[in-house]
């Protein structure tokens, strides 16, 4: 079997951009925080599959909860850089986006005592516009990325972008794309998120399975704590775009998280450090 990709991005549910022009990271000290029982949920499934991934962690998150930190890594996680506030690149200036991603970086190696070489953006906000952070990435010593989506998006994506790990050209940096599956000649994201809450498990699988055995690739697959968090709280006045694209089938997401890890074979970017 083909051994993929499982990559965990650590965030809150009132972190997550769709919620960006509601609530400010300054207001994000009032929202109730359930980022540790979802996660430690995360973790157990892992463990009962006997699986490793690789978890993006937001820096607030792991400086508010360096205990949080220190647990995924000593269950023999990686652990990469998602930020420090979860502000899509395109919000930032260049200095802005380094000053951001370098104080996260520290963070993590402080608390893990290990590189942090993995970085993945906010709902993956490295765009054609926005390119000239993977430069910020490599100087700053990061050795690979995974935010480069390979699809048409109101918000993200790079459609012409290579769909399976390549090396940016200059740069000592490797790419780990979201997956996407092809479906009649038409690239399909089916790699998680809101596309695992959306589409019926049995299509997910079946487009993940042309990956692994007609294409003979791994794939990249994300999710977030928040998903497998039917519970939280509902935020009033947001689109009713952004209400589907976050509460849709908030209810099957864990059930469908354990017929995944009982389908494919999954691990991290990289081992230890």
């Amino acid at each position: 079997m083909i051994t993929n990709y499982l990559t965990i991005d650590v965030e809150d549910y009132f972190q997550v951009s769709a919620f960006e022009k509601n609530i400010s990271p300054d207001a994000w000290p009032r929202f109730e925080t359930r980022v540790n029982k979802n996660t430690e949920n995360i973790l157990a499934a892992l463990d009962v599959y006997n699986v490793k991934a690789t978890f993006f962690i937001v820096g607030w998150i792991a400086e508010k909860y360096p205990a949080l930190v220190k647990e995924i890594g000593l269950r023999g996680h990686e652990i990469g850089c998602h930020s420090y506030k979860h502000q899509r690149i395109q919000t930032l200036t260049r200095e802005e986006f380094k000053e951001d991603t370098k104080r996260s970086k520290a963070i993590l190696e402080d608390i893990t005592g290990k590189r942090v070489i993995g970085y993945r953006a906010p709902s993956y906000s490295i765009t054609k516009k926005t390119i000239w952070a993977l430069d910020i990435l490599a100087e700053l010593g990061f050795e690979y990325d995974s935010s480069i989506f390979p699809i048409f998006h109101d918000t993200y994506g790079i459609p012409d972008a290579p769909r399976f790990t390549y090396r940016h050209d200059g740069l000592e940096l490797t790419e780990y794309p979201i997956s996407t599956a092809l479906i009649l000649g038409r690239k399909v994201p089916v790699a998680g998120g809101g596309y695992f809450r959306l589409f019926p498990y049995w299509f997910t699988r079946m487009a993940l399975k042309s990956i692994n055995n007609k294409e003979k690739q791994p794939f990249v697959f994300y999710l977030h704590p928040w998903e497998i968090d039917p519970g939280q709280p509902r935020m009033k006045n947001i689109s009713l775009l952004s209400r589907f694209r976050h509460y849709n089938n908030l209810s099957k997401t864990n059930t469908r998280l354990h017929k995944l890890l009982s389908d494919f074979q999954f691990g991290p970017f990289h081992g230890e450090q």
